[in-house]
């Protein structure tokens, strides 16, 4: 129980004695003496006198002494959390006098904040230079990187990386490497890098996938290491499909080979007679022309794997378009129709056989606006140029094909792109009699869905300072704050009785490093508890039995959450509930939430034993912490506030020598003793 409440009770506990034992007094003494009119009224009052007393000496010192220290307290627990917090509760009653006192303190605090932040920002200013041009770079570099510490943490990673990854939450700054790529060829790659800075290739297979990983160590570094990585899937598939057919022609060519060279010297050597002669020169005629069939594949083979339908990829037919229409000329206008599609193209050569293809249908017809369309086939897609008109003639478009897309000796023709593409094309009358088009088929992609929207550029997405950090094989509860990896999270639930059957609907977490909160690492999902949410709940949180119908089971999250979680140590808002929440699915999943655990709300009883309200609602309060419009009682909003209401006690925490994980975890547990 608080100091004010034991207090409290004490007053009102000698008080109401007081008042009780007076009026026993009181009666006792009236039916003895029996006073009458003055001196019955002075026998009450001395009676009652001592209540009255306790009474009118609680009143004032409540209002002019005990409320104002506990303000004052709000006020300095507010100060100490953030030094711009607003001056809501000033020195009242008999504290009025500290008012000019606590403003000098504070306003000298902000002054030196101020001066300090000043000096701060004009010795960054060529780092942000140098920051800005290399995000500038980072934004446009196409093929992924991510660069990590000795420890193999990320400190670094681009946009096209993000891109790679964007479906695994294990990636993050301060993250492990080998929960991104669990390779242990890789880990053993990074430890023997030539500290010269030459580079090792590795071929990693990850999912299903093939990546080519270019690794070097950093010059002038603590031995942070960079990783490039190349899709490699469709060069291997590629490899696989000519390396076999290669293997069988090979023996065999040079089997033909050895045999017609043996026979050739057999024969200049003159000693051989008649017979011998006709069996030789029929071997060798028999070995030259299985050696020309031979040959004859191997060309086809080369041929093949020039245009080996390795080099297509899978191409969005509006990112298609979008890239044609800026490169024709003002004449021509190319209006693309129909529904997007995906197909595989090699979109470089697709994209010049198109403006060729386009020029000469304007000489061809005479028009000047063309349609486009890509339609499904059976297992080809159909890239059809529309025109009002008629169609053309097949020796035409023969003729087309031999055509070069540009004015050089070596430029492909035409009809290379069709073959390459495994193609041809032809022109036809469409139903209506009015139109006519040029109809290309192409190979259709396996995917369906359009493409994922760009990412956002997140605001983390490098912090060299991470290498500073001690090794991850430290011990945690002897590392300070600012060292430790936090994640805060919360959940939403069905109701509040775990063990009678409720369960989880959703998921939030963010993420704490070295003192600071990463805006775009969360964990965000909701769950279908597989059981109907009650409207008592509903009310709270905000979510129906729609919102998560075609959401995945807690089995499907759990494990993705683990994952998020990582290295990471959890924090929570009365974090029993929350880890009795995923724990019950846990236990039968194998999952193991065994990292320990920061609770904000005993740690906030921990530091204002003498304050009422530690409830998330009072503490945003007391400390200025704003919910954004619709986030109250959502899984990520409510952990979010909390990684906030940390930031602000972990300075209240400091100060009183409450420095590493371990001081935090003890203070914690004489919280739950005390209970």
């Amino acid at each position: 129980m608080p100091h004010r409440q034991k207090l409290l009770g004490l007053w009102m506990l000698l008080t109401g004695s007081s008042i009780f034992l007076g009026l026993l007094s009181g009666l006792w003494l009236e039916s003895q003496l029996q006073p009458e009119g003055f001196a019955r009224l002075l026998l009450w009052f001395f009676c009652l006198s001592a209540g009255l007393l306790l009474i009118l000496i609680g009143l004032p010192l409540e209002v002019q002494l005990f409320r104002p220290l506990r303000h004052l307290q709000v006020q300095l627990a507010r100060l100490a959390g953030n030094p711009d917090a607003q001056n809501d509760f000033p020195p009242e009653g008999w504290l009025t006098v500290l008012q000019p006192d606590l403003e000098r303190l504070r306003q000298g605090w902000r002054n030196d904040r101020a001066l300090l932040g000043e000096a701060k920002i004009q010795g960054a200013k060529d780092a942000a230079r140098i920051r800005q041009e290399l995000e500038a770079l980072l934004q446009v570099l196409k093929v992924p990187l991510l660069l990590c510490d000795r420890h193999q943490r990320l400190l670094l990673f681009n946009p096209a990386a993000e891109q790679l990854f964007a479906k695994n939450p294990a990636l993050g700054l301060g993250r492990r490497l080998e929960e991104l790529l669990p390779a242990p060829s890789l880990s053993d790659a990074l430890h023997q890098l030539p500290k010269d800075g030459s580079p090792r290739q590795l071929l990693l297979p990850h999912e299903d996938r093939w990546f080519l990983c270019d690794l070097r160590q950093v010059l002038a570094s603590q031995g942070e290491a960079l990783v490039t990585l190349e899709d490699a899937t469709e060069r291997q598939q590629t490899d696989q499909r000519w390396r076999k057919p290669l293997g069988s022609l090979l023996p065999a060519l040079r089997g033909h080979a050895a045999n017609l060279a043996t026979a050739g010297e057999v024969l200049s050597s003159g000693n051989t007679g008649p017979e011998l002669n006709n069996r030789l020169q029929t071997a060798m005629h028999q070995d030259s022309q299985a050696l020309s069939g031979l040959i004859s594949e191997l060309a086809q083979l080369l041929e093949n794997l020039h245009l080996e339908q390795g080099q297509l990829s899978d191409t969005w037919s509006n990112d298609l378009w979008q890239a044609l229409l800026p490169s024709l000329d003002q004449q021509l206008q190319l209006t693309p129709i129909g529904i997007p599609v995906w197909l595989r193209a090699d979109s470089p050569s697709l994209l010049a056989l198109l403006q060729r293809l386009l020029t000469q249908l304007q000489e061809a017809t005479g028009q000047t606006s063309f349609e486009s369309e890509i339609q499904l086939g059976n297992n080809r897609v159909y890239l059809d140029l529309i025109w009002k008109g008629e169609p053309l003639s097949l020796s035409l478009l023969q003729e087309w094909q031999e055509m070069t897309l540009a004015d050089e000796d070596m430029s492909p023709r035409m009809g290379d792109i069709l073959r390459r593409h495994s193609s041809d094309w032809w022109s036809l009358q469409d139903a209506d009699g009015v139109y006519a088009r040029l109809r290309i088929p192409l190979p259709a992609a396996k995917r369906v869905y359009p493409p994922p929207p760009a990412i956002e550029s997140r605001p983390e997405f490098h912090d060299f300072s991470i290498a500073d950090l001690p090794a991850p094989t430290d011990e945690l509860g002897q590392l300070r704050f600012n060292q430790l990896e936090m994640v805060v999270f919360d959940t939403e639930t069905t109701g509040l009785e775990l063990r009678k059957g409720d369960k989880v609907i959703s998921i939030g977490a963010c993420r704490l490093l070295k003192g600071r909160l990463l805006a775009q690492e969360v964990f965000d999902q909701k769950v279908n508890p597989n059981r109907p949410i009650p409207p008592a709940s509903t009310r709270i949180h905000g979510l129906t039995d729609a919102d998560v119908e075609k959401s995945p089971p807690l089995k499907v999250v759990l494990p993705r959450f683990r994952e998020f979680v990582g290295n990471g140590i959890l924090v929570a808002h009365n974090a029993a509930f929350d880890l009795l929440a995923i724990n019950l699915e846990a236990e039968e999943l194998d999952i193991e939430f065994n990292m320990p655990v920061l609770d904000t709300l005993l740690l906030s009883r921990g530091l204002d034993k003498n304050l009422e309200g530690h409830g998330l609602d009072d503490l945003a309060e007391r400390f200025k912490l704003t919910f954004p419009p619709g986030t109250r009682h959502t899984a990520l909003g409510d952990a979010r506030v909390t990684a906030e209401l940390l930031l602000a006690l972990l300075p209240r925490l400091e100060a009183r020598g409450i420095h590493t994980l371990k001081d935090a975890l003890e203070l914690q547990k004489a919280q739950v003793e005390a209970s």
